[in-house]
């Protein structure tokens, strides 16, 4: 099942998108996708209904974030050996975690806006994991259990801010739009195994990252299992589990976004992002 978001900014509406692939309303159902609505009562509930009876949206309304209320998105750091090392960076023997805001969150193809001043604006194509019930303490054998479904994230990262700044990553992984999700949440059942997804993500038509989950040094299983042991995770919370190599950072010279560029990035069976870049504005 995948479940969207439709609508301007701040006034989406929740949908799913049906075997023939057309958008249908889902606000007679849910007040939106997120919280409650992500447990697995609820989706199964969703999932029972006769989409062909649910209204039929027309044209090609934005689509939003596929999450209502993220609480927080956690990023794991390093996680593909491959991009460990074209960052010149060891494996780490445990997750490297840190935190983006909700405020950077963005729809999947709204424009990424590069800060004032940056530089060093990159790209990082990431598999989002949505949490549909509270998870602390969670064995890893149970994990997937507290798995509602899986996004497409594009990490996008300002390095000089996260490198050459002093202190933690967050503040060059923050900055406005710089969490675009979506297009859709597909559900867990329609993933038979999150470990081996093909990914990729391309600039103006060149693609610079061709990878895949199965390279991931933790999986979605040891990750959530992980982070729960530190903090609760909450329906509706987003673990961004880290991106294959390919990034700017990795070239030889380094390549940065600039205004007018153009990403496009998907995972297979998430579906594909498209955001033009553009100058910070008032």
């Amino acid at each position: 099942m995948k479940l969207v978001r439709y609508g301007q900014p701040g006034q989406e509406k929740p949908g799913l998108i049906d075997s023939q692939g057309a958008l249908r309303d889902l606000s007679g159902v849910v007040a939106d996708i997120g919280g409650a609505a992500l447990a697995p009562e609820s989706l199964a509930r969703i999932a029972a209904l006769d989409a062909s009876t649910l209204p039929r949206v027309d044209g090609q309304p934005r689509h939003g974030c596929p999450v209502a209320g993220v609480g927080k998105i956690v990023c794991v750091g390093l996680n593909y050996a491959d991009h460990a090392a074209e960052s010149g960076l060891p494996v780490p023997a445990e997750p490297v975690l840190f935190l983006k805001p909700s405020s950077s969150i963005t729809g999947p193809d709204d424009d990424v806006i590069i800060p004032r001043g940056s530089v060093k604006t990159d790209w990082e194509v990431e598999l989002g994991v949505v949490i549909g019930k509270k998870a602390s303490y969670v064995e890893e054998s149970e994990a997937l259990e507290y798995v509602a479904g899986y996004v497409v994230v594009n990490d996008v990262s300002e390095r000089e801010y996260q490198i050459e700044r002093g202190g933690q990553w967050d503040k060059g992984k923050g900055c406005d739009s710089f969490a675009p999700i979506g297009p859709w949440l597909v559900t867990r059942d329609e993933i038979a195994d999150p470990q081996n997804l093909g990914m990729w993500l391309e600039v103006n038509g060149k693609r610079f990252q061709d990878g895949s989950t199965r390279t991931m040094v933790f999986g979605v299983k040891q990750l959530v299992s992980y982070i729960s042991q530190f903090m609760s995770l909450l329906p509706g919370d987003v673990i961004s589990t880290g991106t294959p190599p390919g990034v700017g950072l990795g070239q030889k010279p380094p390549l940065y976004l600039k205004a007018g560029d153009v990403m496009r990035l998907g995972i297979e069976g998430l579906g594909v992002q498209s955001q033009k870049t553009r100058a910070w504005s008032r």
